[in-house]
């Protein structure tokens, strides 16, 4: 990691942050988009460049239809050419919802007297991963309330459980956790403890709307602590980051292009920008208190993926199961390439539900919001996501390849911007692909399983086609954790 001091804006005594509104409103009311202008920046985005503030400004003001499609479009065509037809899955693990902070959008506010609350012990953790891996997850987000008890030390105790807990061929192969911001002595503990990406959100990058959601004399109520949260982080060391807009706290449009004021802010100092983008909308919570004149309304969500898809063409893009299935399967093809799947965000039901799923064969209806921090639309089996993918010509992917590699960061980009990432993350994908067929696919699934892979390798690299078929016969035989 190589840090450019000359060229970051970080806030300081006398400096202003790098998230400036003023800037950020000039671009939304003096930027003009033309049929030209925006055909343009689209072919700018295909050839794989990064978008300017100003020409995002283009694409987040179009209003005409026809040009509206030919931005979705351009994702599309984006999606394809960068991320094949694969799509990550991973499944978000609750540790604890104790919480300091007073969000009026989240049931883990501390003023919800309705909340449950609770924290995993060790054999509560132990057995929630166990239940995960016999679903044939390998990919968790562990997720912490903002509470002094959640402490690096602490997160660290527990993505070292996480990734020691085995079940038959289960592991867990990549652990990212979304938690507090913390200082760089606190993000180096839990670099030490081997997490891929380090996850948080902003919610909104209005300081003035910030201000309403977040009480100052809470821990988020710190603005510019948790801003910065990225910068020392990548201090530490953590060069795989996640950022994160909540919309329907402020105006869709200031969100988008201070995301990407966010994401220039960190390839400046750091040259490496966002691992992933996280776009999750407000959802119904416990007690929820919220204004909905912010609400964004599917036909602007698709537009705000596919401009997203655009400006950072090779930055991971996370749709959540907050979404319904319909919706999920409609915007994966802008751009999406991570869900969440079998997602359930009450403290320790993962365990309960595989084992009520297993003894009554049907899947078990208990989303409540006292033990939640919000209401998900997609409450799926992975099982069954898996087979919504496949009958759709995706290819389900568990890979962790890159990050156990050290294709992380500025590595990562060295990777991914020539290409490679098509080259490795397919046979990749493969490869988990048939695991999950061996080991967990009901007979159904396995049979779409086997015709998706047979599908797709003649998108595989010719050097790499001949030895992916020899490994995928190396798992059948009975290894596993085979990657390039």
């Amino acid at each position: 990691m190589r840090f450019n001091p000359e060229k970051c804006r970080i806030p300081d005594e006398i400096g202003k942050p790098f998230i400036d509104p003023e800037e950020i409103w000039d671009f939304i009311n003096n930027t003009e988009s033309t049929p030209e202008r925006v055909r343009e920046i689209i072919r700018k985005s295909l050839d794989k460049n990064r978008l300017t503030m100003e020409e995002t400004a283009v694409l987040v003001n179009t209003t005409d239809p026809d040009l509206i499609e030919e931005i979705k479009e351009g994702a599309r065509t984006l999606k394809r050419n960068v991320y094949g037809n694969r799509i990550v899955l991973f499944a978000p693990l609750y540790i604890g919802n104790h919480c300091i902070n007073n969000c009026s959008y989240c049931g883990f506010r501390s003023s919800n007297k309705e909340q449950v609350r609770a924290t995993l012990s060790d054999e509560e953790l132990v057995r929630s991963v166990e239940a995960l891996e016999d679903d044939g997850q390998k990919r968790l987000i562990l997720v912490y309330g903002e509470h002094p008890k959640y402490d690096a030390n602490y997160i660290a105790h527990t993505v070292n459980i996480t990734y020691n807990t085995k079940k038959g061929n289960g592991s867990i192969r990549r652990v990212n956790i979304n938690a507090a911001p913390l200082d760089v002595e606190g993000f180096k503990i839990v670099k030490e403890a081997g997490i891929g990406t380090y996850q948080i959100f902003q919610e909104t990058y209005s300081p003035e709307a910030y201000k309403w959601y977040h009480p100052a004399n809470t821990m988020k109520g710190k603005y510019e602590w948790r801003l910065t949260a990225m910068d020392r982080a990548q201090q530490a060391g953590i060069d795989d980051n996640g950022l994160g807009i909540l919309f329907g706290l402020y105006d869709w449009r200031f969100e988008v292009l201070a995301m990407i004021r966010h994401t220039n802010h960190l390839e400046a100092c750091f040259n490496v920008g966002p691992h992933t983008i996280s776009f999750p909308r407000i959802k119904d919570a416990s007690g929820m208190k919220i204004d909905e004149k912010y609400m964004v309304d599917d036909d602007t969500f698709e537009k705000i993926i596919a401009i997203f898809r655009l400006a950072v063409p090779y930055t991971g893009m996370i749709l959540t199961a907050r979404e319904d299935p319909e919706f999920r399967q409609k915007a994966i093809q802008y751009g999406v390439s991570q869900i969440d799947g079998g997602t359930n965000l009450q403290i320790g039901d993962y365990r309960y539900h595989h084992e009520e799923t297993e003894k009554n064969s049907d899947k078990v209806e208990d989303q409540n919001l006292h033990r939640e921090q919000f209401k998900i639309g997609d409450d799926r089996t992975l099982g069954e996501i898996i087979d919504d993918l496949l009958a759709n010509n995706y290819i389900p992917s568990f890979c962790t390849a890159c990050y156990r590699l050290g294709r992380t960061g500025e590595h990562f980009m060295e990777f991914s911007v020539p290409g490679f990432i098509k080259r490795y993350c397919t046979p990749n994908a493969i490869l988990t692909l048939t695991e999950y067929i061996v080991d967990y696919a009901t007979p159904e699934v396995a049979e779409k399983g086997w015709k998706v892979i047979e599908n797709n390798l003649e998108n595989v690299d010719d050097k790499f086609r001949d030895e992916l078929l020899k490994r995928i016969e190396r798992i059948k035989a009975g290894e596993r954790d085979l990657y390039f």
